[in-house]
């Protein structure tokens, strides 16, 4: 039986915030509909569901992962993510755990939840209501592009000088962004990379 109630919701990409400085907004969309949410986080969780959805390795675990490498060793699992209110500008959620006998529910940041749901697969959701009142319909993805990441605008001059090196210096940089936890201009060169590769696959 289908919850009316209920709306499913899958991760859109990151952006940065033009409404508040030094923040990003999570833009989540309906499954098999039009309507976006967009949700303001802070850098380290943008960062932290970034890097995983661009498959970045981190020399050392983020919080994230050692939280998810403490379930596995309890034999826990993330089986939901709701984001049961909003107030005030606010998105309040809950974890939705089991550990094969009973669900527990924790209450969370709804940016925590996000970054652990991306790691368990787990589904996200809210209810008909809260959508009705913050989400926004686009007809087409244009809000945001067809990639997923975090999208830094103005980019400064000393990541934008980095346009115009080959795909080795590329690389190296990239490997050097990642072993500084320098994540947001990772994500920047990940999306150099994969623009020169698919010129030069075009250019063939």
């Amino acid at each position: 039986m289908i919850d009316s109630d209920k709306v499913y919701l899958k991760i859109a990409g990151i952006t940065f915030s033009q409404v508040q400085a030094g923040a990003y907004a999570l833009v989540l969309v309906e499954v098999n509909g039009i309507r976006r949410v967009p949700i303001i986080i802070g850098t380290p969780e943008a960062q932290s569901i970034a890097i995983f959805l661009e498959k970045l390795n981190p020399p050392r675990p983020l919080t994230h992962d050692l939280f998810i490498s403490f379930m596995n060793l309890l034999n826990i699992v993330l089986k939901k993510v709701f984001i049961y209110k909003y107030e005030d500008g606010i998105f309040f959620s809950e974890l939705i755990f089991t550990d094969g006998v009973k669900d527990i529910h924790l209450d969370s940041r709804t940016s925590d939840a996000i970054a652990l749901a991306v790691r368990t697969d787990a589904a996200i959701y809210t209810t008909a209501a809260i959508m009705k009142e913050v989400s926004i319909e686009m007809e087409t993805d244009d809000m945001l592009g067809n990639e997923i990441g975090i999208k830094t605008d103005p980019v400064d001059r000393a990541e934008k000088s980095a346009e115009n090196r080959d795909l080795e210096e590329l690389q190296q940089s990239l490997n050097e962004s990642i072993m500084l936890e320098n994540y947001e201009k990772a994500s920047y060169i990940r999306d150099l990379i994969n623009k020169k590769k698919n010129k030069e696959d075009k250019s063939r």
